[in-house]
């Protein structure tokens, strides 16, 4: 049995496994968010996103990430914790984190053969759909859990409580 926190991998150890992954013929599927409050649309679509290959590679935003992206009072849960949490499931093979606004440089470094975003993005929207198609790879879209997301939970608990 894996312990999940040995799925957390710094982007070196990180290559070298999914490099020997690649040798061995495996599909790498890489998908990238906050996932702050895990929900079931985040389980959904992660589930969705690693049947269209053999390992799922999760690229995790860090805290700092989060806050220029959504704001100063997000991340909810700290990136350890989610990390850690991500890592348990079943179907995440690998957890990275990135510090940037995109995972352009992640996806450029690791090299998926699918990219996976969800459908409320468009092809021209996703952020390296470009490198991974020039590079012989596909890019795919998941249809979301309707009425989930982090925001939706956090205004729920809000107005409740």
């Amino acid at each position: 049995m894996t312990n999940s926190a040995s799925k957390i991998l710094p982007l070196p150890e990180a290559v070298e496994q999914i490099n020997k992954w690649k040798l061995q013929g495996e599909s790498i599927v890489f998908t990238n968010g906050c996932f702050d409050i895990l929900h079931i649309g985040h389980v959904d679509y992660l589930e969705k996103a690693r049947n269209l290959g053999s390992k799922l590679v999760l690229g995790l935003n860090t805290d700092h990430s989060i806050r220029r992206i959504k704001g100063e009072k997000r991340p909810i849960v700290e990136q350890n914790a989610r990390a850690r949490v991500m890592a348990a499931l079943e179907f995440v093979d690998v957890v990275i984190f990135f510090d940037e606004d995109t995972p352009l440089r992640l996806i450029q470094t690791i090299k998926p053969d699918i990219l996976v975003k969800g459908n409320d993005y468009s092809l021209q929207n996703i952020i390296g759909a470009d490198f991974v198609i020039g590079n012989g790879g596909k890019v795919e879209t998941i249809p979301l859990v309707e009425g989930f997301s982090t925001s939706n939970i956090i205004e729920k608990i809000k107005t409740v409580y």
